[in-house]
């Protein structure tokens, strides 16, 4: 690997990685660092070899705007608000929109010095009544319908030092999710951590189809391609995600593995399509070689909100062994459990929640809770997870502590526990399998409240109690070997 430096950015190029029994090499990759967003759009500006930054579909067909028209709408925006708007201090957004009129909002607040909140637009009216003071946002944009439902809810304008700060929730938006603070700087770090090993070039189409207030989706399928002077595709949402790619032609993609699953039942991907990342939960290896027909590229990503997304990627045939991000250090606690030093790309803390901060996060350390290996030449391998999470193949997740009491109260008893099988919850329950109709009927109200993908596929029942650990807590390894027994 060979760099120099120029107008303050690491330009690399030449860049050869290598893998378990291959050499990987692109030649002439620029793999740019960034501190901020506007910085980003400066530099593709300025540059001769680069198309559009952004693409997305009107009435009339697809329309384009350049990083030069980017650029300047951004600007044009820091300066309304600043000037329009000055007694904002903290702006929830809601991606409601196909078109790049949220994004230019977005990145004018941030260039403005708000403090920025990515929201679902899904998310329970009553759920984000209760958010909007935890995180102090006291204007909302994208959506105004919701913004008119809330308007009584928000706060008195009182943030004073959020620029640059940018919050996105742990696991979709609900009453129990923390707010994760990252910053402009961090998410951009983690940008070129993974253009760096995974390089877009200007002329590269990237479909944007993953929700944008998931760090996961903002960062691989929005500043992933910005950040490498590609375009981003602006798809028009979960009603078209079957059509998107036959419109765009998009020769990348950033897809969770229950939407890759999708495109590929519905034999939805574009014959140009030659890289696809899938990262934010567990994907079956089957699935990942069934997409690689055609001779497409795919690799799998892990990450966490906390270390704005990724932290390591497969680059190789086994999509399962990663190589860990340039600016990325990763160790093994004693247990096993993955440990992550990323000064560029960690979190803050938990917004307003220091006591959980200090729980995962010391001295420039990352506790992840997820479990792993590493072989001889540090590749990575994730093997399990410590946390009580389950993360789903949509990639929300699941807070099971929570998720069990609600069980428990429905159905009158205390000796269960819920785990994954096949990317769906199954509920494991010490009783009589003669119940099964009394209990799938108590639980009945309870699953019909709950997104289908959290929903129970089955219930298998145990002759004796859980397994349990020294401690008195559920064994969960030794809970999903059974529940894959049926």
């Amino acid at each position: 690997r060979a760099s120099f430096v120029t107008k303050g950015k690491i330009v690399e190029f030449g860049l050869v990685i290598s893998l378990p029994g291959m050499v990987y090499c692109r030649g002439e990759v620029d793999a740019l660092r960034f501190s901020s967003f506007t910085e980003m759009f400066a530099w593709w500006a300025d540059s001769a070899r680069t198309g559009p930054a952004l693409c997305w579909a009107t009435e009339r067909g697809l329309k384009t705007m350049s990083y030069a028209e980017l650029r300047q709408a951004v600007a044009e925006e820091s300066d309304r608000l600043r000037r329009e708007e000055p007694l904002g201090r903290c702006t929830g957004f809601f991606f409601t929109e196909t078109g790049p009129d949220t994004l230019i909002r977005l990145f004018g607040a941030v260039a403005a010095g708000r403090q920025i909140v990515l929201l679902d637009a899904e998310t329970p009216l009553p759920v984000l009544k209760g958010l909007l003071p935890y995180t102090d946002i006291d204007t909302l944009a994208g959506d105004t319908e919701k913004a008119e439902l809330l308007a009584g809810d928000l706060c008195r304008p009182k943030v004073t030092d959020g620029a640059g700060r940018i919050l996105f929730f742990t696991s979709g938006t609900t009453s129990r999710s923390k707010a994760v603070t990252l910053t402009e700087r961090s998410l951009c770090a983690s940008a070129w951590n993974g253009g760096a090993l995974l390089p877009l070039r200007p002329g590269d189409r990237l479909l944007s189809l993953l929700p944008l207030h998931h760090v996961f989706g903002f960062v691989c399928s929005l500043l992933w391609g910005l950040s490498c002077g590609a375009v981003v595709q602006l798809g028009r949402g979960p009603r078209y995600f079957y059509e998107d790619c036959d419109l765009f032609r998009p020769t990348a993609i950033a897809v969770v593995p229950a939407l890759l699953n999708d495109l590929l039942r519905q034999k939805a991907l574009n014959d140009e399509l030659e890289l696809i990342l899938v990262g934010a939960g567990d994907c079956p290896a089957a699935l990942l070689e069934e997409a690689k027909a055609g001779g497409r590229r795919v690799c799998f990503g892990y990450g966490l909100t906390e270390t704005s997304s990724g932290v390591a990627l497969s680059l190789g045939d086994d999509p399962h062994l990663m190589t860990v991000c340039p600016e990325v250090t990763v160790r093994l606690a004693e247990d096993g459990e993955i440990l992550v030093e990323a000064p560029g790309c960690l979190m803050q803390g938990y917004y307003k929640s220091p006591a959980d901060t200090a729980r995962v996060l010391s001295d420039g350390v990352l506790r992840t809770g997820d479990l792993g290996e590493k072989d001889g030449d540090g590749h990575l391998r994730i093997t399990g997870r410590k946390k009580e999470i389950l993360v789903l193949p949509n990639g929300t997740k699941l807070f099971l502590p929570e998720y069990e009491a609600e069980i428990a109260k429905a159905i009158s008893a205390r000796e269960l526990a819920v785990t994954l099988r096949d990317g769906a919850p199954v509920l494991l329950l010490s009783g009589d399998v003669r119940d099964r109709a009394r209990i799938e009927a108590a639980l009945a109200p309870l699953m019909a409240a709950r997104p289908r993908s959290q929903r129970l596929a089955d219930i298998v029942f145990l002759d004796g109690p859980l397994p349990r650990s020294g401690t008195g807590k559920p064994m969960r390894w030794a809970l999903q070997q059974r529940a894959r027994q049926g």
